[in-house]
């Protein structure tokens, strides 16, 4: 059975962190706590986001992350492609049987699919903005009477 990847879902908490503290620095010990997740992991996908233009980083005891950019204006398609999240699903790799009409004609069909998949998610994820979570996030916290700050900010 594949390994189900939380590459994509890690990032998007991440970035929805960073948007609910909008204008504040985090620390990457704060977003690990947040997710609840290894630090090295919350590193990682930080450096891909970072690398990606997505948020801003600094290094060493006082370093911090935040959004480089206004939630309005990233969309969960952006971070999608930063987290470097792995595609819907991949056709396999096995050899093709040439004496079977279907393991001779199945992976091209798949393929095709699997690109119309892709495109199909793709362009869902591009219509829904990091602001519209963050505002879901905000609805949600104040009917269940969360804190807003329950995790710790960079002073």
């Amino acid at each position: 059975m594949a390994t189900t990847s939380f590459q994509f879902a890690v990032a998007t908490h991440i970035m929805a962190s960073l948007g609910f503290h909008y204008g504040e620095a985090m620390t990457s010990a704060a977003l690990s706590e947040s997710v609840n997740a290894e630090p090295t992991f919350v590193r990682k996908t930080v450096s891909k986001l970072a690398k990606a233009g997505l948020i801003t980083t600094s290094r060493g005891k006082g370093g911090f992350c935040a959004l480089a950019l206004p939630p309005e204006r990233i969309s969960l398609k952006d971070i999608y492609l930063a987290s470097e999240a792995p595609a819907a699903f991949a056709v396999h790799n096995y050899p093709v049987e040439e004496a079977c009409p279907v393991s001779s004609n199945i992976k091209p069909f798949l393929s095709d699919i699997q690109a119309e998949t892709q495109a199909s998610v793709e362009k869902t994820l591009a219509k829904v903005s990091l602001s519209s979570i963050i505002s879901s996030i905000r609805t949600r916290a104040r009917s269940k009477r969360i804190p807003r700050a329950s995790v710790k900010l960079r002073k």
